[in-house]
């Protein structure tokens, strides 16, 4: 049978006040960081501070922490920082030193990531695009100019980091930081000089003197005192240690999802696969710093996603783009890491043996020498559950999944068993946009020829000619007829993302690239007239590259073009950099009213749309849908909210994302100014403001399940309960409302979708009803006892609960 933990108690953070990192001195050894003469096994993730704005900062670390998160870890965005060359801006959301200070004030460290190349889906992986035209640069090797500029913005971070006493050493919460960023990904392009630069970055970063060790992730040859770490999903059977037996086991970037891209379907990890290869890597690699790759991911503002990456960032991260906790990824991970830290004492002083259980079955124990002793039972197995005897105990392992015996006999957790509720995120509509006269237009204009002033005898390359300041280049060309009306075919090849094809103003047609296929053909029949005909060719782009070796060789834009077969790639182009409204600003206050508007009639495409809204009251988050547009871009108060795509669907036929954040910060009482640029034919009277909640949560355990850990308390006190519970807790200021269903017996299903077994205690609803309705939250024993006999002995048993909170 399996043994449960009856009770232990373990202190975390000291009850009451806020706990304060203070300095200490940071180095490791071959087992793992030792932070104030103490080794540790420390938990992270990945919160970058422009994703999200400074008044979420305090409530994204405060839900980490109390998600067992010992360390937040962050990029630093060079492109953000310095705009221009000594120019430098670290304000608003580039308010690094605040988002460090918020950090350290709720008693966590940091894990800086320098880079400054940091790729992160992040237009030019980071990069400042006015690196492209220094004299004689080739980014990211053994290169004069990339390496006066790399090494001047590091010791700009460094020393700006030293003056607010930031690193450990002085106090503050800085434990770690990197250079550079998977570079052994494209170091073999550089050959030898990539090797040189590998040893360069190292001794340019150690040089620092910061007092806190440096690594390198994904550069299994990082040299000297440099720690090489892993990156991806399974570094646990995947990575082959560190390049030194004395330098730790570290995972810098545990995939809580992955990226996703316009025209894809999410791409979701579930709690359970995260929960058995972080405690793999802890158990069989050694490691102690595990860090999760997004905690919370956000939102990428403005132009500042890479090429064909969606503006919501890692959503289905254990906290949601708005901030939101998702469940159960947040709360089995939270169960995982108290479960975890029970054992390190000997997990990171004990000794390793390994016991054979069978197929696919083993025990890793390790034992200490004061005979503690903690066990983690293993089946490897992705096909079945499995019985094993270890120490002449029998325990249940389910298909890929860890059990953890903090004391070699009891388990108190189980990977693939997951207790912790299931929550549903809701959006429901707040304000619409529904009615014409809510709504004024202006209409951008194709240019023509004759209109444009930049020329040039070919086709030039997209990125060198728009430097970044806008997605959009027109291409434009005049051609005589001199007969009657004719068809003729146009063919367009494309290195950039997107292109509207116009004859005489007119559209003729549109086509668009995909991020593993960016270059694509544009083909179709077009009419000229008699006299003078204008080919207008809109290339546009979704964000810059963000990897790779040679980016500064890159190139986008148009690349051919052919009419009737006559190739007119050399031939005399005008160009206009831009909008018309992105010239004006039309999406500020200012900007706005220098335009003439007009009223709303019919959709169009190349359309600017205004309008305004009060604030919606309460502290909910909100999100505009766009379910109903195509492509463009949104701004709110003169802060764009992204790029929207929902016209590119997934494989499902579904949008790769409809919902846009609007973010609090950016609004104001009243009259917030709605602007948004569409290049289709959108429909925005079904645009609507909606507020995004959590209404139904769910809970579901068996009688496999091992006991809970309690993570309520308010002081981050967790102790083993003695038996499965199911718990139910609704979001802040919101109750229980209703029992939408509960069954205590044998319900068929999962928290998606369930339905009565063939074994049911009668009682099951009146139970539930009175443990929860008109709390914000409930505990419901899974025992017999509770529901008032056994309905079906010798039937395993389960309990099921779903509520809604209001």
């Amino acid at each position: 049978m399996v043994h449960f933990v009856w009770w232990i108690s373990l202190l975390v953070v000291v009850a009451g006040g806020v706990m304060v990192v203070e300095g200490a001195n940071v180095s490791y050894d071959g087992r793992s960081l030792i932070i104030d003469g103490h080794r540790r096994i420390l938990f992270s993730g990945s919160i970058h501070y422009p994703r999200s704005t400074p008044d979420m900062w305090p409530s994204l670390i405060a839900k980490a922490k109390q998600g067992g998160l010992d360390v937040i870890q962050t990029y630093v965005f060079w492109n953000l920082h310095e705009p221009q060359p000594g120019q430098y801006d670290f304000s608003g959301r580039n308010d690094i030193v605040s988002f460090i200070k918020e950090v350290q004030r709720q008693g966590l460290y940091v894990s800086l990531r320098i880079g400054p190349f940091i790729e992160a889906e992040w237009t030019y992986g980071g990069l400042p695009f006015w690196l492209h035209d220094v004299p004689g640069i080739v980014f990211r090797t053994n290169n004069q100019p990339f390496k006066l500029h790399m090494q001047n913005f590091t010791t700009k971070i460094v020393n700006m980091m030293k003056e607010e006493n930031l690193f450990d050493s002085q106090g503050g919460p800085i434990i770690l930081t990197q250079i550079e960023n998977e570079y052994q990904m494209i170091e073999g392009a550089f050959h030898k000089d990539g090797t040189r630069y590998v040893n360069w970055t190292a001794q340019m970063a150690v040089s620092q003197n910061t007092g806190e060790p440096w690594m390198m992730c994904k550069q299994d040859d990082a040299p000297g005192p440099v720690i090489n770490t892993c990156n991806g999903k399974r570094c646990g059977e995947t990575w082959r240690g560190p390049n030194s037996p004395n330098k730790p086991s570290m995972w810098t970037e545990n995939w809580t999802s992955f990226l996703q891209t316009y025209g894809e379907d999410v791409n979701l990890r579930s709690a359970q696969d995260l929960a058995f290869h972080t405690t793999l890597f802890i158990v069989k690699m050694n490691g102690s710093f595990v860090n999760y790759y997004m905690y919370h991911g956000g939102t990428n503002f403005g132009r500042t996603s890479a090429s064909f990456i969606i503006t919501g960032y890692y959503d289905q991260a254990p906290l949601d783009e708005y901030g939101i906790i998702r469940q159960p990824k947040y709360g089995h991970l939270k169960h995982m890491h108290a479960a975890l830290k029970l054992c390190s004492n000997v997990l990171l002083c004990g000794e390793l043996t390994t016991e054979h259980l069978g197929t696919n079955q083993d025990a890793y124990v390790y034992n200490g020498s004061s005979g503690i002793c903690a066990a983690f039972l293993i089946n490897n197995s992705s096909q079945e559950s499995v019985q094993v005897t270890f120490r002449n105990y029998s325990y249940s392992l389910p298909s890929k999944s860890i059990s953890i015996l903090p004391d070699c006999k009891n388990v108190v957790f189980n990977t693939a068993m997951v207790s912790t509720q299931v929550n549903t995120r809701s959006m429901q509509p707040i304000i619409r946009f529904d009615s014409p006269q809510q709504w004024e237009v202006f209409s951008e204009v194709v240019p023509q020829f004759d209109q444009t002033s930049l020329r040039s005898n070919t086709l030039l390359e997209q990125m060198n000619t728009t430097k970044d300041k806008s997605d959009y280049l027109w291409y434009t060309m005049s051609i005589l007829q001199n007969s009657s009306e004719a068809q003729h075919m146009l063919k367009v090849n494309s290195r950039g993302h997107v292109l509207r094809a116009y004859v005489n103003g007119a559209l003729v047609g549109y086509a668009h690239g995909a991020r593993k296929v960016p270059n694509f053909t544009f083909e179709d029949a077009i009419s000229f007239s008699t006299g003078i005909n204008n080919i207008s060719l809109l290339s546009i782009m979704v964000g810059l590259p963000d990897s790779g070796a040679f980016m500064e060789r890159k190139s986008s834009g148009l690349r051919e073009v052919l009419i009737q077969e006559l190739n007119y790639t050399s031939y005399s182009w005008g160009y206009q950099v831009g909008l018309v409204g992105e010239k004006l600003s039309v999406y500020t206050d200012e900007g706005s009213s220098n335009v003439s508007w007009n009223q709303y009639e019919n959709p169009s495409t190349l359309t600017w749309y205004k309008t305004t809204f009060d604030t919606p009251e309460g502290d909910k988050s909100i999100a505009l849908n766009l379910g109903c547009m195509g492509k463009g871009e949104a701004w709110i108060n003169g802060q764009s909210i992204g790029r929207y795509w929902v016209s590119f669907k997934t494989p499902s036929g579904s949008p790769s994302q409809t919902w846009y954040n609007v973010p609090r910060y950016f609004l104001k009482p009243t009259r917030n100014l709605l602007v948004l640029f569409e290049e289709e034919d959108g429909y925005p009277l079904n645009i609507s403001l909606d507020v995004i909640s959590v209404n139904k949560v769910c809970g579901h355990v068996t009688d496999s399940h091992p006991p809970r850990i309690n993570l309520w308390g308010v002081h981050d006190r967790f102790h083993w309960r003695p038996w499965p519970r199911v718990d139910l807790r609704c979001p802040r200021k919101q109750i229980i409302s209703k029992i939408v269903f509960a069954s205590h017996g044998n319900p068929s299903g999962d928290c998606e979708s369930y339905s009565i077994g063939n074994c049911h205690s009668f009682n099951s609803q009146q139970i539930v009803e009175k443990a929860c309705l008109g709390k914000r939250q409930c505990s419901i024993s899974h025992t017999t006892e509770n529901f008032s006999g056994d309905p079906c002995p010798g039937t395993p048993k389960a309990l099921l609960v779903d509520a809604w909170c209001e």
